[in-house]
């Protein structure tokens, strides 16, 4: 199974939880500002995510959001995690 991760950079105030708690290295932080005057984390090796939403569950702001792919040949599942 694979992950995907999304991460909205507005309501993300930097505190780099995702970051440190990401067993991958998929997220870093950014080095823009964003409108709230913070440099937010962002997915910068999507392709290694597995899916385990450590990062999700540590995000204090609810701005990460992770789903599990299963993608067989015949068919192809969408689980938010």
């Amino acid at each position: 199974m694979k992950g995907k991760i999304a991460i909205n950079k507005e309501l993300c105030k930097g505190c780099a939880y995702c970051v440190t708690s990401c067993p991958k290295g998929v997220i870093a932080i950014e080095k823009q500002f964003n409108k709230m005057g913070y440099f937010p984390a962002a997915p910068k090796h999507p392709d290694k995510c597995t899916g385990c939403a450590f990062c999700a569950q540590m995000c204090p702001e609810l701005a990460i959001e992770v789903w599990i792919t299963d993608n067989n040949k015949n068919n192809t599942k969408n689980k938010k995690a």
